[in-house]
């Protein structure tokens, strides 16, 4: 086993997870609905981001021709179609699946529903419309790799890294700093006092659901670069990105964020042991998380709540 390997694809794998499970937790912490059509609008923005793509390709080529140019106004536009259209995707959701019934008794179990059919008619939808063939989108970070101190690592595995990074640290200082993010943070951290305090929940899911969608699109061309984008390849996504806000305590972001890089590496590690690979990889993550909530329910965000007090 190749230690430095199994380092750059366990971050490599954490911060993909990780834009998919703090978006599910943003979302259930701030509006409490969990949105099984994450998956969903995963797939669609991979399919979004590849209709744009496939379009400008060839005046691009023409404008510009070979080149790092070429490369980085097809980034720009791959991650621009994908996390613009994953916010699309959300505010679709947000007529669908909250604004008619975010006031009516039950609503995270019928939210759950709603976002399930959508899910389940979406991918259906997408298999209608493109077959079953899957689609490569560009490599918006180029090809070959890099080493340094002895550590090799692929461009797509460097960029995803680098941008799952700077695209977190840009949501956590928005949150942070405007008046909306401060808005979705008291609906996180005291719902009934938010409403209390003249802050809309309906105005305020608006912005969550689209930003979670376009952290689910940026999500799908990230992990595009190393697979190929199907009407099913939001599912395992969606699947790894619920069990890791359960494993980093559901609604907790800075759990989402440890649970991430606890699964990350926890799959490259059992992937790169010879006499397990990749075929004991989902049933070591799912023995891994049972354990943890059979001992801590709350998740490992239970425990850096405690740690602060």
């Amino acid at each position: 086993m190749d230690i430095s390997v199994t380092f750059i694809n366990g971050l490599n794998l954490a911060a993909i997870y990780g834009l998919m499970a703090i978006g599910i937790s943003l979302l259930w912490s701030s509006v409490g609905m969990i949105n099984m059509a994450h998956g969903a609008t995963f797939a669609a923005s991979g399919y979004a981001a590849w209709l744009a793509a496939d379009a400008t390709k060839a005046l691009v080529l023409a404008a510009f021709g070979k080149g790092v140019l070429t490369t980085s106004v097809m980034a720009g536009i791959t991650l621009t179609a994908g996390a613009g259209f994953g916010a699309l995707f959300g505010a679709v959701i947000y007529l669908l699946a909250f604004l008619p019934i975010h006031d009516k008794p039950n609503f995270p179990v019928r939210s759950l529903l709603v976002t399930l059919a959508i899910n389940l008619a979406t991918v259906q939808g997408l298999l209608w419309y493109f077959g079953p063939k899957q689609k490569n989108l560009p490599k918006i970070f180029g090809t070959g790799k890099l080493e340094v101190l002895g550590i090799s690592a692929r461009y797509d595995q460097i960029g995803a890294i680098l941008a799952t990074t700077v695209i977190l640290g840009l949501v956590l200082f928005w949150l942070r700093v405007s008046r909306k993010g401060l808005e979705i943070r008291a609906m996180m951290q005291n719902p009934e006092g938010a409403v209390l305090s003249g802050i809309s929940v309906r105005w305020t899911a608006l912005p969550v659901t689209m930003l979670t969608g376009a952290l689910a699109g940026l999500a799908a061309i990230l992990l595009s670069q190393t697979i190929f984008v199907s009407p099913t390849s939001g599912t395992m996504p969606l699947i790894k990105g619920l069990t890791i806000a359960l494993l980093g305590g559901l609604g907790s972001v800075p759990g989402a964020v440890a649970g991430a890089i606890i699964i990350g590496f926890l799959e490259a590690i059992v992937g790169a042991i010879p006499f397990l690979g990749q075929r004991y990889v989902l049933f070591a993550t799912f023995v891994f998380i049972i354990t943890v909530l059979i001992i801590r329910p709350r998740g490992i965000g239970g425990l850096l709540d405690e740690a602060r007090k």
